[in-house]
Parts: structure tokens; sequence; C-alpha cells
């Protein structure tokens, strides 16, 4: 549902679109995090790369050749075998941080200190302020068919690009100043198919979405994603989503006043179906599946879900 209530709380440019400078002050929230742990595959740090080299961790041994390193002579192997074996040892790269928006019209939408859609761009700016912190490369995409990936980059530039991505995708302006969903929004599906090409092994992926968009996909497209890479999946919800009033509620939806009573148990069930099952849903299944799931609230610290960005699976 995407429609916007005739009246709320929020002033307008106060919580209703994104700026780069608000995305920008939220590096202070990632200040705290500890460094990364080194060449750890899949876990919070470096991973490892399929390229062999120069590195710390052992990958195989070979037959020796004339410029191999001396000091790295596989004895052992070499005794067995009879003719000399070097060792080679796994490089260290860059681990990579993709953020996947969506951009459902039903984010644009809030009643409590912000939208669903400005708490989604900000999650996305403090997941890219981190994998900076990290020393990741950072990526970001929506559903869209023709607009490519902000492609992977390190440093400030790189999450610098990324902000830039969720301010114009998150803040676009339509009639009367009101946030507008980008109007070639293909669905949160098509954004996981595009992250599966840009995803490596040891990957992190941070997705943002509403409920609605996470409850359309089947299950079974997430075990592929959480094989290989870290998975968190925020839910942005809004407190009237979770717990309306027993009241009769007016709402204003492409240009067209709707009442709805939610004072009557019909009503109610009906909203549950839309707004509160899906939560539930995700929360009870998707872990098994492999993804860290969490709620974050319209009205919440923008850093709530941090805690679980980087956690080992064990965690």
């Amino acid at each position: 549902m995407s429609a916007q209530p005739a009246t709320h709380s929020l002033a307008q440019g106060d919580g209703i679109r994104p700026t780069l400078a608000e995305l920008v002050a939220l590096r202070a929230a990632a200040q705290g995090r500890r460094p990364p742990r080194r060449g750890r595959h899949g876990t919070s740090g470096q991973a490892l790369s399929p390229m062999r080299g120069r590195g710390m961790e052992y990958a195989e041994s070979r037959e020796y050749a004339l410029g191999d390193d001396a000091r790295h002579i596989d004895w052992r192997l070499t005794a067995r075998s009879g003719r000399p074996h070097t060792k080679l040892f796994q490089a260290e790269r860059e681990r990579l941080t993709l953020i996947v928006a969506d951009t459902a019209p039903a984010l644009y939408f809030g009643t409590r200190v912000r939208f669903k859609s400005v708490q989604a761009a900000r999650a996305g700016a403090i997941a890219a302020w981190v994998a900076l912190r990290d020393g990741d490369r950072i990526a970001a995409l929506r559903g869209n068919r023709s607009e490519p990936p902000v492609a992977p980059a390190s440093g400030p530039r790189g999450a610098l690009r990324v902000l830039d991505a969720l301010v114009r995708w998150y803040g676009s302006a339509g009639g009367g100043g009101a946030p507008r969903p980008p109007a070639d929004d293909a669905g949160l599906g098509v954004a996981l198919d595009h992250a599966r090409h840009v995803l490596r092994p040891g990957s992190r992926l941070l997705i943002l979405a509403d409920p609605a968009s996470v409850a359309a996909l089947p299950e079974q497209r997430w075990p592929a994603l959480a094989m290989h890479n870290e998975v968190v999946l925020l839910l942005l919800t809004d407190p009237l989503e979770r717990a309306p009033p027993r009241a009769l509620l007016p709402f204003a939806s492409a240009g067209h006043r709707v009442e709805l009573d939610l004072a009557a148990e019909a009503q109610r069930r009906r909203w549950r179906q839309e707004f509160v099952q899906p939560v539930d849903a995700a929360l009870a299944r998707l872990p098994a599946r492999g993804v860290r799931v969490q709620v974050l609230s319209s009205e919440a610290p923008s850093d709530q879900w941090l805690p679980i960005f980087g956690k080992s699976r064990a965690g």
C-alpha cells in the first residue's frame, strides 16, 4: 500500500527526502567499529582471492619453476616425489560490500520522524561508511533493467558515489515536493538478479527492502545468495503499519481521499495480512536460509541494525 496519510506530523523537507549532506554526516556512526580481521573468507575484513601469489594463506603446491622463491620449496612433497616443488599462497584482495536498494512505491511513505525511503537511504549510507572503514570496495544497485549498478570502488570516492545514488533513488521530488518512486522500478527480484552478477564469494550484501517486496519473492531465492556471502536484510517499516490505531484513518492516494475504518475487525485482519504478516514471515523463515533479518522502523536510530553487520555466521 503506497498511500500517504492525508495528515501527518512530518514537516516538508524534514525526513521526507534524504540529502547528500545528511548522508555524509552519518559517517560518524561507523567510527566506533573495530578494524577488520584480515585474510578470513566470508567474515568481517579482507577476503581471500582466487588469485595465486604472495600472501599469508597456503593454497597448493606445484613443481618448482625457474624464478620461484627458494624459500617456499615444499620439502616434504619434494622428498616424496623426487622432484622439487614449491608452495603457493592465497593472495588477499579487497572484499566487496554491495548495497541493494528496493525502490518500491510502498517505501515512499511515513508517519513519524521520516519516510521509510529516507530511512533506507540513511541505512545504506551507514553501510557505505562502514565498508569504507573496513577497507572494502563499495557498490550499489536497484531493480532496473537499464541503469547500470554503481561500480565497485574503494575509498571515499566509492562511498560518495553510493551516497549520491541513494539520494537520487530515494529523493526524487514529484508534484508538491513529495518524494516520487522511480517510474522504471522493476522490482526487488530484478535487483537480486543483478546482484548475483556483481557478487563474488566472500562479499557482504545489504538489502534495503519493503516487507511486501520480500514477500513477493520465493524463499528459494535466498540460499544461493547466502551460500558464499554475508547477507543482511533490513525490512523498512512504519509504526502505523505495525500497530495501527482503532480509528477511522484518512489517506491520500493518487489525488483521492480514502478512509479506512481500522476499528472494524475485518479491516484490521486485512491490514495485518498486508503489513504485519510479511514481516513476521521473513523473521521466522529467512534466517534458516542463511539471511540475517532485522526490522528497521522509520522512527528508529538509523544505525540500530549495525550489530548484525559483520557478525560471524556462528553468531
